[in-house]
């Protein structure tokens, strides 16, 4: 699959129009996967939102960053997908949870009614417990976005992608060696910068 994306990317590059979509049908299945994948570190916005409405909005995100962007290889396409879910993620955290959203008076377990079936409660969140840990919550992987990029990328590969470290080895073809490295050292970063942030607050 590697070398068809990026044989479709060549493709484009070379000013075939119709390699874009191709490229896109080519990874759809994968995307949806990720999208899915994803979505599981999210839990507060599965409880919203589906695999497909993800999906959705980040390919149209995908496109609209693959007219902006030169592709250098497969893997940039993967970590530009990656990237784009993320992103896509963190703003229904920010739609569902903001003041306004639903999220923020709505609680899964509800009460019980008395006849064996659970109302949802609709009470005025409590800011000082949930809320603030969806905003750490949501900080975190906003400073993915912030790391190094070969940091970054062995992130979105070990965290998002849920490889091991020998898969991500091979895929950026570094050693298990380089891979724990930079593992190491991106976890090390944003426990310092969220940590310095939770102090200045």
């Amino acid at each position: 699959m590697a070398g068809q994306t990026t044989q479709l990317i060549t493709l484009w590059q070379a000013g075939d129009a119709s390699a874009r979509s191709r490229l896109m049908d080519h990874c759809c299945d994968r995307l949806r996967s990720l999208a899915r994948r994803m979505l599981r570190r999210y839990p507060h916005v599965a409880r919203f939102e589906e695999t497909g409405d993800v999906l959705q909005q980040a390919m149209m995100r995908l496109c609209r960053s693959l007219e902006a962007v030169t592709l250098e290889s497969g893997q940039h396409f993967w970590n530009l997908a990656t990237t784009q879910i993320r992103r896509e993620l963190i703003d229904l955290v920010r739609h569902h949870y903001g003041p306004l959203g639903p999220g923020t008076k709505h609680e899964t377990d509800g009460i019980d009614d008395g006849d064996g079936q659970r109302t949802p409660k609709y009470d005025r969140a409590d800011w000082s417990a949930e809320p603030s840990t969806l905003a750490e919550w949501a900080e975190f992987h906003e400073q993915i976005d912030r790391l190094p990029p070969d940091e970054k990328e062995v992130v979105d590969l070990l965290f998002y992608q849920g490889m091991t470290q020998e898969e991500a080895a091979e895929v950026l073809g570094i050693t298990d060696r380089t891979v724990r490295r930079r593992w190491v050292s991106a976890r090390t970063r944003l426990h310092d910068v969220l940590s310095k942030e939770e102090s200045e607050e």
